[in-house]
């Protein structure tokens, strides 16, 4: 058995299974003049008009199969994607802009999308569509404030070690869209979000920093954040003193539960990192491998992941009461403090520690890859690793060590091998680690 190979296979068949056009085909559907959006159903005889608008990785494939259903039903729309997750469409507007780091094309999106939402009314249905990277794609920021000042502090924040909800507790109080204010501006119409889902949990407040689900975090907890992270110094100053005039009460907090701008919006899971997971695990049998999905819910410091990773495999491996080959599956989304001057991305960081783990081992591959086909700020989804990368490495005087202490993944891969390149593969819905102990 090709061992890397399999376990490439695995993860694809994961990623296939969480396609946007496949979770929109499976939850939308127009039949007699009735629109079924799970367990949603509208009358389109009583709309005036049919908005689309989103963000996110996926959200352009998913305006594609919801354009497919409705037609030109659809009055107007728009959608942010990242650069090179586009894709043609007749009825809705695509921007692609800067993912992770915002930029200006993402600025006039979100202006426009803001501009969509105000000016629903009743009897007008908003299809709003999210998944991963909806947080840096919908970019605002406060008046006084410059596009600089939100670069900045996303870089701050992705590099602190901070997890995902503590990074999106302080943009939605630098923001007038994200936190359910997407919502507040577009009540009263009537708001349906189809959500794929890139936080651990399916926490609906926290993907894409919830731009239409109330927030129950505040100015304060935001400040807290980067009190934790020692950031208070390093934050531009226009944003530090938006927070702390928020935090006075100067600014308005973000519509909290209960708040009537929610009473005509529902929010649906539709993808999520479990979906992805279930599916590796049908076809890792079919290659014949006892599978055991381990958790959906990896997370903190990508080098401590990486350890329970393989410290689980070798439980498994030295348990002769389990039938082997076997494989393991974990998912979830680890953080990574970044303190090198290297490239790379959590999913190459975690093979390449676990390819030092994994040294004196025999018979275990993992691979650690992102289902959106993005490791970071690099072009590859993650890396495959064995006993035999380190040997190999080693034997073309590549340092491992001195790649790890660099945070310098890719290059390492680069030069020893082990690459995961699938191309952007228009969904996100977290990290799948595959491990086969034969």
């Amino acid at each position: 058995m090709d061992a890397k190979l399999v376990a490439e296979q695995i993860f694809l068949a994961g990623v296939e299974s969480v396609m946007p056009y496949k979770m929109i085909r499976n939850n939308v559907l127009v039949q007699d003049q009735v629109l079924f959006i799970v367990d949603h159903q509208i009358e389109l005889e009583k709309l005036n008009n049919i908005y689309v608008i989103g963000a996110g990785k996926a959200s352009a494939s998913m305006a594609k199969e919801i354009e497919n259903i409705l037609d030109n039903r659809i009055s107007s729309g728009h959608i942010v994607v990242k650069y090179g997750h586009g894709c043609e469409l007749k009825y809705i507007d695509v921007s692609e802009a800067g993912h992770p780091l915002p930029d200006e094309n993402g600025y006039r999106a979100t202006r426009k999308i803001l501009q969509i939402a105000e000016k629903a009314v009743v009897n007008d249905l908003i299809i709003c569509l999210i998944s991963g990277g909806g947080s840096a794609l919908l970019t605002d920021l406060p008046e006084g404030s410059l596009i600089n000042d939100v670069i900045t502090t996303n870089d701050l924040l992705l590099k602190s070690g901070a997890d995902i909800k503590e990074i999106n507790t302080v943009r939605k109080h630098l923001s007038k869209v994200k936190g359910g204010q997407l919502a507040k501006a577009a009540h009263p119409a009537t708001v349906l979000s189809l959500v794929l889902s890139d936080v651990i949990g399916d926490p609906l407040d926290m993907i894409a920093s919830g731009p239409t689900v109330a927030d129950t975090t505040t100015f304060r907890d935001a400040l807290s954040v980067l009190e934790k992270y020692k950031l208070l110094s390093e934050m531009p100053g226009s944003f530090l003193s938006y927070l702390e005039n928020g935090r006075e009460g100067i600014h308005p907090e973000t519509p909290k539960p209960g708040d009537k701008v929610f009473n005509n919006t529902h929010n649906i899971i539709i993808g999520s990192n479990k979906m992805a997971l279930e599916a590796c695990s049908q076809k890792a049998m079919a290659e014949g491998l006892n599978t055991f999905i381990i958790t959906s819910e990896l997370e903190g410091d990508t080098i401590k992941a990486s350890n329970k990773i393989i410290d689980t495999a070798l439980s498994f491996q030295n348990d002769h009461d389990i039938k082997k080959p076997c494989c393991l599956l974990f998912g979830g989304e680890t953080t990574i403090k970044v303190t090198g001057n290297g490239i790379g991305g959590r999913n190459q960081q975690l093979a390449l520690y676990a390819a030092l783990l994994l040294k004196d081992k025999k018979g275990i591959t993992l691979l650690s890859a992102g289902t959106d086909g993005n490791d970071g700020p690099t072009s590859v989804a993650g890396a495959v690793v064995d006993t035999q990368t380190f040997n190999e490495a080693t034997l073309k005087d590549i340092d491992i060590e001195k790649y790890l202490d660099n945070f310098d993944s890719f290059h390492f891969f680069q030069k020893a091998g082990g690459h995961v390149i699938t191309g952007p593969i228009m969904t996100n819905v977290m990290d799948i680690v595959v491990v086969i102990i034969e």
